[in-house]
């Protein structure tokens, strides 16, 4: 069973912050055989594991003015403030071609997080669940699929929405599957604390038919603080490495500037290089680190 963890939030185009470090990674050769992630941050991991470098900046950063990669005209389109077919077809099918076959000839697991919409709880999926049936992308946006902006996916008998909302930091999921170190990134800075969600009338209104997704959403402040005091508290223990943004940048969910992408990109390169050394420790010997 793998002893370290990659434990990756997500966080919209906030997840450029994840692409820098996971570059990083792959210039300086580090592998984490277990990897589980959450909407941005399963998007930026499926590149990590095919080992095509540069591409999760291409397919943010370098797409992020396209008309149809993000804005308000997306809804009529697609019923998704996000253009999903230009996202999950387009780019990764023709403009910046995934590699398949080296995802799945990689050894090592991606678990994919996403919410049941019924029950409020999130469900996984590993990569290998994904082969045959050829699914892996149906996978990611459902993971990315956030309420009121985006439509579920339906796959397996269940209505799925963005892993985020019921478990946003999954270190518990990697804790569970046996992993005694995690390195977690996470797009938020220190201190970031979520507040109450204020809009708990309008999730009973739109989604009343899925109780369960609204419990989710009226309590996802709660659940995403305990995850990331759970992760602070491990740090402090020596059990995580906690990457996130040393520096401020303005970047929200839906920021399409490019300076700012690629400026909090590149911290996300930089912050990851800082902490290189214990990584590859980590990573190398974990057995003796446990």
């Amino acid at each position: 069973m793998e002893r370290v963890g990659l434990v990756l939030e997500g966080g919209g185009m906030r997840g450029v912050y994840t692409g820098g470090a996971l570059e990083c990674f792959l210039d300086y050769g580090i592998r984490v055989p277990y990897i589980i992630g959450v909407s941005a941050g399963a998007c930026n991991a499926a590149s990590y594991i095919s080992g095509q470098k540069g591409r999760n900046k291409r397919v943010t950063i370098d797409y992020a003015s396209h008309p149809r990669y993000v804005g308000v005209r997306n809804l009529f389109r697609e019923k998704s403030i996000f253009g999903w077919s230009l996202i999950f077809d387009e780019l990764p099918n023709k403009l910046v071609p995934f590699d398949y076959e080296a995802f799945y000839r990689d050894p090592g697991s991606l678990w994919i997080g996403m919410t049941d919409a019924v029950s409020g709880r999130p469900v996984y999926v590993e990569k290998r669940e994904t082969e045959a049936v050829g699914n892996i992308l149906d996978m990611i946006r459902a993971s990315s699929s956030l309420p009121f902006v985006s439509p579920p996916v339906l796959a397996g008998g269940r209505v799925l929405f963005d892993g985020g909302i019921s478990d946003p930091i999954p270190v518990g999921k990697s804790i569970a599957d046996g992993n005694r170190l995690h390195i977690i990134i996470s797009t938020k800075p220190a201190g970031y604390r979520k507040t109450p969600f204020k809009h708990g009338w309008l999730a009973r209104r739109v989604y009343g038919k899925y109780p369960g997704l609204v419990e989710a959403l009226v309590n996802r402040y709660q659940v995403y603080n305990q995850s990331m005091e759970l992760a602070e508290e491990l740090e402090r223990q020596g059990k995580a490495i906690l990457i996130r943004p040393s520096a401020h940048i303005e970047v929200g969910r839906m920021t399409k500037d490019q300076a700012k992408l690629t400026e909090l990109y590149e911290l996300g390169y930089r912050d990851a290089e800082a902490q290189l050394t214990r990584i590859k420790e980590w990573v190398e010997t974990p057995a003796a680190l446990a």
